[in-house]
């Protein structure tokens, strides 16, 4: 058998050492490499006892144990931001260790679905298209009609929806003319100044209160609405319906959405955040996590170097020597080393925990209402003048 050797007392660390070589290149880590492995044989009985690992064993449960806990602190805090992050394009910089501001993001998003049907913003671009308008003819089939113009080209039937269609009447405000207007330069030149020039002829409408102007507005548009058809149109399953009667040929024009783009749950692109597997987080920079990080990876360390040990010595039970045997203590060294790491997980998920978004809200909560009833028992002073 091959003569293998151990821990000799000490530990040199290179670049290369770890198997993955995610920290080897900071010089915090490769500092504190060579301290923890030593930490860690001491713990294990050195020099008393002979310890049967080398400098790479405790080099590789170093770098899994900072692995683990940055695992560990990018899942809490990945939870508690991922409701700000959802939509973001995953080739964004990675977040671990930074700060992401709470955001009404999602809110926003969720209200432009709600916008694109009532024409009030929202993802979804909105065309225009006209329908040519008969003499006489009220009903149209959008479905079948050929004199349909569209802005996205060509459509098969049912895969659009019309979302305004533009039939109004002749604006109230240019359909009248004020019997008292006069058609001196002085009154022309007044309107001119006031720049209502193009809106109509009568210009002494300007020497009345505005209430004038509406009320006069409001006759005529109560007197289409009463005396005569309405402007107004009825759209049921792409029959178009317009009134009052067309009295010549005119071009109808109305806005529309495409089904297929509404529809499309993709319609941001490809390559945002869907869910806790993309999200931006990557291995921790080692020298800017804390002291009290550092004091749990080199516990969770020496619970692997721990839990490696116990496997080398597990493959003998015992080493017989003349007239007795020595017993190993491996499965002891297994059994402390999982309950060891299992209780390094639950103490960091905790704390964790404690810190959520959520708790911080709730604690934040607690003491102001802890202040206010301290504040309400403080005696108010009285000032005399």
């Amino acid at each position: 058998m091959a003569n293998i050797p151990i821990w000799p007392g000490s530990a040199s660390f290179f670049q290369g050492d770890t198997p993955y070589g995610t920290y080897d290149n900071e010089y915090a880590f490769q500092q504190d490499a060579d301290m923890i492995a030593d930490w860690c044989a001491r713990r294990l009985g050195y020099p008393i006892v002979d310890v049967e690992l080398q400098q790479s064993n405790f080099f590789a449960a170093f770098e899994e144990a900072v692995t683990e806990y940055g695992s560990q602190v990018n899942t809490y805090v990945s939870r508690d931001n991922l409701l700000y992050l959802l939509g973001v394009n995953t080739g964004s910089q990675s977040l671990t260790q930074e700060y992401v501001d709470a955001n009404n993001s999602s809110i926003f998003k969720l209200s432009e679905h709600y916008g694109t049907p009532v024409g009030v913003g929202g993802n979804v671009t909105y065309f225009t298209g006209s329908l040519q308008i008969r003499q006489d003819k009220q009903t149209y089939d959008l479905s079948k009609d050929t004199s349909i113009a569209l802005e996205s080209g060509s459509f098969i039937n049912g895969n659009y929806t019309i979302r305004k269609i533009h039939h109004y009447p002749i604006p109230a405000l240019v359909r009248y003319q004020d019997p008292y207007g006069g058609s001196g330069l002085g009154t022309q030149g007044l309107i001119n100044g006031f720049e209502l020039g193009g809106y109509t002829a009568a210009a002494s409408f300007m020497l009345y209160p505005l209430n004038a102007d509406l009320l006069r507005m409001q006759g005529i548009e109560f007197n289409d609405l009463i005396r005569k058809s309405a402007y107004s149109f009825r759209l049921v399953n792409n029959r178009l319906t317009i009134f009052p009667i067309p009295l010549r040929d005119t071009k109808l024009h109305f806005e529309y959405t495409l089904n297929n783009m509404e529809s499309n749950p993709l319609k941001r692109g490809r390559g945002r955040i869907s869910d806790y597997s993309n999200v931006p987080y990557s291995n921790m920079v080692y020298s800017r996590i804390n002291a009290m990080g550092k004091q749990w990876i080199k516990k969770y360390t020496l619970a692997l170097s721990k839990e490696m040990l116990g496997y080398v010595r597990s493959k003998y039970s015992s080493i017989p020597i003349p007239e007795s045997d020595i017993t190993l203590n491996g499965d002891a060294l297994l059994s402390a080393a999982e309950a060891e790491k299992t209780s390094l997980i639950e103490e960091l998920k905790e704390i964790l925990d404690q810190f959520s978004r959520q708790n911080l809200l709730e604690r934040k909560a607690a003491e102001s209402e802890a202040l206010q009833v301290e504040m309400s028992r403080v005696p108010l002073r009285f000032y005399i003048g």
